[in-house]
């Protein structure tokens, strides 16, 4: 399978504003929305994917730790429903429910949110601080489809630190995963 890598997005970013609808609930859910949160973690994710599948598990253990504790967590998924319509909302809903994720599964149904991103690839994942600023962009854990169990620990630290008010340690490695499936004409730059 082939894989793409995140596009790493310069540390110290600020966080693109988004204003998606989330596929279980049906609300809209904002950027503003996580304000008082201590840290934000976004994931761009896509139901289809393997290398998504293979860390659901982990990502609703982050989720039930990591709330707790002040952060916010949204995912988003950004994929061509028309080519791949296991991305669908009624899909990613049935994912959520699933997997008794309590966090928002937003659609961006125009991929205008993961350009400006510029997410790459599913699942990518981006850590915001308290104060909006870019501070972990990278892979969940060096595990793959086939190699290994997920136990987040490259993400992990990136979350324990922000929400203890210490800078983000050690090397960023990029995340890995299936391309985001744009839209025939809508590829952005960054893409290829």
């Amino acid at each position: 399978m082939a894989e793409t890598p995140s596009t790493m997005l310069p540390l110290g970013t600020r966080l693109p504003g988004f204003s998606l609808t989330d596929a279980v609930s049906g609300r809209t859910v904002t950027d503003e929305d996580f304000g008082d949160r201590d840290a934000l973690l976004v994931m761009f994710l896509s139901n289809h994917c393997p290398f998504v599948r293979h860390v659901v598990p982990e990502i609703g253990r982050i989720a039930r730790e990591y709330v707790s504790r002040g952060a916010g967590i949204v995912a988003i998924s950004a994929n061509d429903i028309a080519r791949y319509p296991d991305d669908a909302p009624a899909h990613m809903k049935e994912l959520a429910l699933r997997e008794g994720w309590e966090f928002p599964f937003l659609f961006d149904d125009t991929q205008e949110v993961a350009k400006a991103f510029r997410a790459a690839c599913t699942p990518d994942f981006f850590l915001f601080d308290a104060e909006g600023e870019l501070v972990y962009r990278g892979q969940l854990d060096p595990s793959r489809p086939g190699r290994g169990d997920p136990d987040g620990r490259d993400l992990r630290p990136a979350l324990d630190a922000v929400l203890e008010g210490r800078g983000v340690p050690g090397e960023q490695i990029p995340s890995v995963g299936c391309n985001i499936k744009w839209k025939p004409g809508n590829e952005p730059d960054y893409y290829g």
